[in-house]
């Protein structure tokens, strides 16, 4: 299960003391975080950059995702190097950074690191070990800052290699967090997530221009539509009293394409089915806190002849789908974030259907929410 905590990111905490008491890395009031989203800074050498440090860097922390229609990696890397102060003071300024080098060379990039360790953690690197740190807000608020600490260039592919989803959890979990602050900063419907939660016992938060297509007894559909060549769109279906030793990616992937042959229908004809003849992952996560599937392909649109066949309709796009058995109110629920927009990348557009996902709230979490709220007001 693929959780914020899984392949814990320091293995031994007698690295505690990891960092130099320098005052740069003292808590205090930081700007925020500059840079596009989706980018990661990487800090290293040509030399390793160009080599197969470089290569298990792209490899392993931003990966081709075969789940988009184009070949799009996990992140945009951006390599730079510590060539002056200068350099050094952009670097700090930026939203996602990872800092590799083997502390063996004699790099500038390496004595950065090495200046980071006191004497115990340097020696327990040099002497073999590896250990990825991550560091929030070190520089910047929003901002996610990982070092990763080995003394060769074979031992840090290695940790790479067995870590690398860890590194890619810790970029997203800090991007989406940006991601939903963008978001609505220009505005939420605040009385949509009312009405979802007084007929429905769930909400999300809707962006100013999103509006409701679909809203039956068990299923809701939220759109924003660009225009005819370009939408996103999430649906939240649920069923009361379910059992969840039926729920696998099986039942997900047929449930999914029986719900959008129903209900999410081309102006014309047609209908969304998940297109497997591309790749389709579905792995347990941990989504807010509950046991999760989280499936990721591509959808396309199609409409059923009279004997059955299946006829393509030409349109299609990535989806993100989460669905999860919460115990407290012994519900399943199914939240599916698409996106509809050729040509242009869809990495991001995607990015931003987990993120409003990933503020469901049900009528628990609120009455909680809002008491935790209240507490801290009292006090």
């Amino acid at each position: 299960m693929r959780t914020a905590s899984s392949r814990s990111l320091i293995p031994f905490l007698l690295l505690a003391t990891l960092f130099l008491g320098v005052g740069c890395e003292t808590l205090e009031y930081r700007p925020a975080a500059v840079g596009r989203e989706g980018d990661v800074v990487v800090v290293t050498d040509s030399a390793s950059w160009n080599g197969a440090l470089g290569d298990a860097i792209r490899g392993n922390v931003a990966p081709y995702l075969g789940t988009l229609p184009a070949p799009e990696r996990a992140f945009h890397l951006q390599r730079m190097t510590l060539t002056s102060n200068r350099i050094l003071d952009t670097i700090q300024k930026q939203k996602n950074i990872l800092v590799v080098a083997p502390l063996a060379d004699s790099t500038r990039e390496a004595e950065f690191l090495r200046s980071r360790l006191d004497a115990e953690a340097l020696a327990a690197i040099q002497s073999g070990t590896v250990t990825i740190v991550p560091r929030r807000d070190l520089w910047r608020s929003g901002q996610q800052v990982i070092y990763v600490f080995g003394q060769t260039a074979e031992s840090i592919i290695a940790e790479l290699e067995a870590r690398g989803e860890d590194i890619q959890y810790q970029f997203n979990d800090i991007t989406r967090q940006r991601v939903e602050l963008d978001m609505f900063e220009r505005g939420r419907q605040f009385d949509m997530e009312q009405a979802l939660l007084d007929k429905h016992e769930f909400k999300v938060k809707v962006q100013h221009d999103y509006f409701s297509a679909i809203d039956t007894t068990d299923f809701v559909w939220l759109r924003r539509v660009v225009d005819q060549n370009s939408w996103r769109s999430l649906f939240v279906y649920y069923i009361d009293d379910f059992n969840p030793a039926n729920l696998n990616p099986t039942w997900i992937n047929a449930a999914r394409d029986r719900l959008t042959e129903t209900h999410i229908r081309g102006n014309v004809d047609g209908f969304v089915m998940i297109d497997y003849r591309r790749e389709l992952i579905s792995e347990n996560i941990d989504f807010l806190g509950r046991y999760a599937f989280e499936t990721r392909g591509l959808w396309h649109m199609v409409d059923r002849e009279e004997d059955g066949d299946l006829t393509e309709w030409g349109m299609g796009g990535p989806f993100v789908n989460y669905t999860f058995y919460d115990d407290d109110s012994r519900r399943l629920y199914m939240i599916d974030g698409m996106v509809f927009a050729p040509g242009f990348d869809k990495r991001e557009f995607l990015r931003h259907m987990e993120t409003i996902a990933h503020t469901f709230q049900n009528a628990n979490d609120v009455m909680a929410a809002e008491t935790e709220a209240n507490d801290v007001a009292a006090d």
